[in-house]
């Protein structure tokens, strides 16, 4: 049975390919995209679309940008299969937690709480960029299908894992819920790892300068991030790297990026 395992593991294995980084993956794509759309809808029937018509603009402007941003990088990357699994939408939601997500499939939801941190600067649409490149980051990295992949393996008992991983809709629709923690005392916020969640970071800071946003205003927001969380524990840091950790690694990377891309 151990040996059943290592095949599937093994069968199951992909890679992001923006960063080359190996991750599991055994939970189809039209499962995934099936049972996200049915969560972000069901989340959506409750939550309070804002009514401010020019914060609205300032972030569909700023996300519509990144999704052709992230469009052109996975033609470029030869992932143009992908495409198809995108039906992009963009919202902005009256609450004032410091939070955002991109469900798979291009559903982007950023909070008012989390425009109000960023505030009306120079830098705000940079900075803004930084969030949503950060979200679209996870969803074409496939974090989603990767986490529900690991919840679904752990769920799975030895004796019937053949039979589950063939025949797996049900628990797949557990693993993409727990997998992405919605419901009303979790709001919407992807409880990734701290793996993921750098790595997102990175693909983040990569689709914002490939969308013409200056990627240094990453570094800027997180510092407005780390100061709130000093009085409180924001719901978009839990579970996360600390500031320190992740302004530590984005002043390593931005500088390669904006390399390796021509960008000074």
């Amino acid at each position: 049975m151990l040996a059943l395992v290592a095949v599937v593991v093994l069968a199951a294995c992909s890679t992001v390919s923006m960063t080359g980084r190996k991750q599991l993956n055994i939970v189809s794509e039209s499962e995934i995209l099936s049972a996200s759309l049915t969560e972000y809808q069901s989340y959506m029937k409750t939550a309070k679309v804002s009514s401010d018509k020019n914060a609205t603009a300032v972030v569909k402007n700023v996300a519509q940008r990144i999704a052709q941003a992230a469009e052109s990088y996975l033609r470029t990357s030869g992932q143009t299969a992908d495409l198809q699994n995108y039906s992009w939408e963009f919202n902005l939601v009256d609450d004032k937690q410091l939070n955002a997500f991109c469900m798979p499939g291009g559903k982007i939801v950023v909070y008012t709480g989390m425009l109000n941190l960023i505030g009306n600067g120079k830098d705000r649409d940079d900075m803004l960029a930084a969030v949503i490149g950060h979200e679209v980051g996870h969803a074409i990295a496939k974090h989603g299908n990767e986490r529900a992949s690991q919840q679904l393996l752990a769920q799975l008992g030895s004796s019937v894992l053949g039979a589950a991983v063939a025949n797996k809709s049900e628990k797949t629709q557990q693993a993409v819920a727990v997998a992405y923690g919605l419901g009303a005392q979790y709001g919407a916020l992807l409880p990734f790892s701290r793996k993921q969640e750098l790595e997102a970071d990175y693909i983040g800071i990569v689709l914002a300068t490939l969308a013409g946003y200056e990627a240094n205003a990453a570094i800027t927001l997180w510092e407005k991030m780390s100061a709130v969380s000093q009085s409180t524990t924001a719901e978009f840091m839990s579970t996360h790297p600390s500031s320190t950790t992740r302004i530590a690694q984005l002043k390593k990377d931005i500088p390669e990026v904006k390399k390796q891309l021509g960008v000074k």
